[in-house]
């Protein structure tokens, strides 16, 4: 099993950038794929990033392109997640999760998740 924890969220200005991390722990990430998904009150969970397990692919969410970078450095067992340009449409709880089997963009295939960072853009 492995234990995910967010970091980095926080409050900033409209067009500021932000570096979330998500530390992992109980397992290597290498074994896992890797994703981010953000969350607004009384929305359901919606897809930002994806990288695979050893960074070859990428994918992102419509809301994500452009702006967005995910990366990994499974040396240090940690999965990041670089906001830049961000608007106050972006406000909301950014979660990280790990995926044994299948690189995806819903949440399904995602066995573990971590408890979320809040991050709020103002406008």
């Amino acid at each position: 099993q492995v234990q995910l924890v967010e970091s980095g969220g926080g409050l900033v200005q409209a067009g500021g950038s932000l570096s979330l991390s998500c530390a992992a722990s109980g397992r290597e990430i290498s074994d896992y794929a890797m994703g981010w998904f953000r969350q607004t009150p009384g929305n359901e969970r919606e897809f930002v990033a994806s990288i695979s397990w050893s960074g070859t692919y990428i994918y992102y969410g419509d809301s994500a392109m452009g702006r967005f970078t995910i990366s990994r450095d499974n040396s240090k067992n940690t999965v990041f997640l670089q906001l830049k340009a961000l608007k106050p449409d972006d406000t909301a709880v950014y979660y990280c999760a790990a995926a044994a089997t299948t690189l995806g963009a819903t949440m399904g295939p995602y066995d573990y998740w971590g408890q979320g960072t809040q991050v709020t853009v103002s406008s």
